[in-house]
């Protein structure tokens, strides 16, 4: 349909924004969703879940970019991500940069159509979103940067739905947290080595020995939560169902990592994430029996 160099351009770009790879946009998206069924009585209004989606895809896609931008020097020298486009200089900063701008336009015009809470809120992601790459160069723990703003993915659609902020979404809030520092430090594992070389922070390497405990913690944490979110919701068995499966699953993922894995298993274990946010997502939705 387009010339050979268009089609290739296209493809870096669609690698650029993580297109190919769903797992992240998902794993963003699903928090969103939860947030935006507790707030809705399970029943949330179409035009404000098309907005969300479509907002979480945005803006996801330009933290990808802005994340590149930063990193492109210190992705060429890691395994795992020296072939991204801007690392493997298979594409321009100047479009890269295009594509981020592009991207926080549609971002900024999707929030226009929110409550005036939901929009500040949206604006106050902005900045964390931009800043959260630089962190592993000055934050010991820079997924938590990352959970907080993870986070905004709670706030934004609960303050879209209510007009208000609840301790219910606070504690919501606070799974969302735990649950991306603890993925996301699993996430990190494989590039530990790495990042030790070039003197670059990580929860994995801030965690040291005591990275399955810390996220047996996490984990541990982020299900007490959304316990104490299911029982204020009124949610039903159904959920609590859900919720032991969960258990079960990130259970086995804190054994596994009693032993050093291999690469391709903790990329597993961030892809039971989403199996996970989206069994929860489902009991959710589930009305109660009776």
């Amino acid at each position: 349909m387009f010339s050979p160099k268009l089609n290739q351009m296209i493809g870096l770009i669609i690698r650029l924004l993580r297109w190919d790879k769903p797992t992240g946009r998902l794993i963003l998206i699903l928090p969103a969703l939860w947030s935006l069924v507790l707030a809705s009585g399970g029943r949330p209004p179409w035009d404000l879940l098309v907005v969300v989606v479509l907002g979480a895809v945005a803006t996801s896609a330009a933290g990808c970019v802005v994340n590149d931008l930063w990193d492109h020097r210190l992705d060429a020298q890691v395994q795992r991500t020296r072939q991204r486009p801007l690392a493997a200089k298979h594409l321009p900063l100047w479009v890269a940069g295009v594509v981020a701008a592009v991207d926080l336009v549609c971002a900024y015009w999707l929030a226009r159509y929110l409550n005036p809470l939901g929009f500040a809120l949206a604006v106050l992601a902005v900045p964390v979103i931009v800043l959260y790459p630089s962190a592993k160069r000055w934050f010991p723990v820079p997924q938590a940067v990352l959970a907080t703003a993870w986070g905004f993915a709670v706030l934004i659609p609960w303050a879209a739905v209510t007009g208000t902020v609840t301790a219910v979404t606070w504690w919501l809030w606070g799974a969302v947290w735990c649950w991306t520092l603890g993925f996301d430090t699993i996430y990190a594992l494989p590039d530990r080595e790495d990042d030790t070389r070039l003197g670059i922070y990580s929860s994995a390497r801030f965690f040291g020995e005591y990275t399955p405990l810390a996220v047996a913690v996490l984990l541990g944490i982020t299900l007490i939560l959304l316990t104490g979110v299911g029982m204020a919701t009124g949610l039903g068995g159904f959920y609590y169902l859900m919720l032991g499966i969960t258990a079960v699953v990130w259970g086995k993922q804190v054994l596994q990592l009693r032993q050093i894995q291999p690469p391709s298993v903790y990329g597993r274990m961030f892809r039971e994430q989403v199996v996970t946010g989206f069994l929860l997502l489902l009991g959710m939705l589930v009305p109660p029996v009776g």
